[in-house]
């Protein structure tokens, strides 16, 4: 006989045929909960957004100020939201 048809017996003790539970890992995850004042992130990025078009307007839409437009409004937007307690 070949060694491939050569079966073992089971262990003792170890006959019951079902394979062990795997262990369940539960993440964590935050529950955000709607405070009032808070502002959604969409919401700020199109507040930022305007302020910046209007820092645009105001420079007469002259190239290459942007970024710097985008950047300003941004540290705008947000201390008034932090101010507000809303950010």
């Amino acid at each position: 006989m070949s060694p491939r048809n050569v079966s073992t017996p089971a262990k003792p003790g170890k006959t019951s045929g079902k394979a062990p539970a795997a262990k369940s890992i539960t993440a964590k995850t935050r529950t955000r909960t709607k405070r009032p004042g808070l502002v959604a992130p969409e919401d700020r990025l199109r507040f930022i957004a305007e302020a910046a078009y209007f820092k645009a307007e105001q420079r007469g839409f002259a190239e290459g100020g942007e970024l710097g437009d985008w950047v300003e409004a941004e540290a705008e937007i947000d201390a008034l939201l932090d101010s507000r307690g809303a950010g």
